[in-house]
């Protein structure tokens, strides 16, 4: 049976082995709470200076934080709804896409992952 190849981390780049931990399991959650905190933080921060503004909306605190986040999901949204009108079909393509094509199973490169 084929095993799996998985380099050691001593033959990883300096950079690499750095960040092994985002691939260890929980590691997303923890890096999104982070995110949430620093964002918390920012926005509570800035209600903390004066701000100076071209428009007097500028000037309230937390503006461009309730700002950001509006347009963002108002861009998800359009995306959405924009999708409805240029998705395709999945045989859209037929014979003449790519993965159509037959490849002998001789000349491929499988590899068998198994828990055994």
């Amino acid at each position: 049976m084929g095993e799996h190849k998985r380099k050691k981390p001593e033959h990883l780049p300096a950079l690499g082995r750095l960040l092994l931990w985002v691939d260890r399991p929980g590691s997303a959650n923890k890096i999104f709470w982070a995110l949430a905190v620093v964002c918390a933080l920012l926005f509570v921060l800035d209600f903390t200076y004066d701000k100076h503004g071209h428009f007097h909306i500028e000037e309230l605190p937390g503006f461009y934080g309730v700002y950001g986040f509006v347009m963002f999901t108002a861009l998800i949204l359009a995306a959405k709804t924009l999708r409805i009108f240029i998705k395709r079909p999945e045989d859209y393509y037929g014979d003449r896409a790519v993965d159509s094509e037959e490849y002998p199973a001789d000349q491929l490169d499988k590899e068998r992952y198994h828990a055994d």
